[in-house]
This record gives structure tokens, C-alpha cells and sequence, in this order.
């Protein structure tokens, strides 16, 4: 049975940094790619970073360039992604995605 378990959500201000998890199990992990997507109330869940099975190749949605970072660690069968400079506009719940599972959410809340 697949499952993704996202975790490291919270509130900070604008400008700080978090850190999100997303530990993966009941699959091969590294041979997959695996997102990131991001979801604000009212609107359809959005693809903000993608990374290659080794983690050699990543990509993103423009509005999280240079401010994010995907990552994954095989060993441990567990993406992350580092969101610094965080905005207001980063508000939303961040779900990780293998094939048609979604993890179940961590809400990241930006705010002074």
C-alpha cells in the first residue's frame, strides 16, 4: 500500500524558512520521480517542484525559483523541500505526490 506522510508545516513570518518532509512507503521510492504541489482555499492544487529519481534533475514553477529547493534521500525513502524568503502568497497546504497518492497535507502559513 502506497502512503506519503508530509510533515515540518507551520507559521512563520514573512522572510523565514521551513522545511517540509515527505516520507514515502509501500514503493520502490528511488526509482520515481516525486512533486511537491501546493494547494491555497478556493483554488486547484498547483505543481511547484519536481525531482528525478536520483535527484540529480529538479524543476519549478517560476514563482518558487531560487527561493525553494527540492531533495530527496533514498536511504531514507524521504523528499524534503527547503522554502526560504518565505511570502504571504506561500500560504497554503503542501501535499507530496507519487503516481495517483497524495500525501495528506501540511499546512505553511506566512504571516507577521
Amino acid at each position: 500500500q502506497v502512503r506519503l506522510v508530509e510533515s515540518g508545516g507551520g507559521l512563520v513570518q514573512p522572510g523565514g524558512s521551513l522545511k517540509l518532509s515527505c516520507t514515502a512507503s509501500g514503493f520502490t521510492f528511488s526509482n520515481y520521480y516525486m512533486h511537491w504541489y501546493r494547494q491555497v482555499p478556493g483554488q486547484e492544487r498547483a505543481l511547484i517542484a519536481t525531482i528525478s529519481p536520483a535527484g540529480g534533475s529538479t524543476t519549478y514553477v517560476d514563482s518558487v525559483k531560487g527561493r525553494f529547493t527540492i531533495s530527496r534521500d533514498n536511504a531514507l525513502d524521504t523528499m524534503y523541500l527547503q522554502m526560504n524568503n518565505l511570502r504571504p502568497t506561500d500560504t497554503a497546504v503542501y501535499y507530496c505526490k507519487f503516481g495517483s497518492t497524495w500525501g495528506q497535507g501540511t499546512q505553511v502559513t506566512v504571516s507577521s
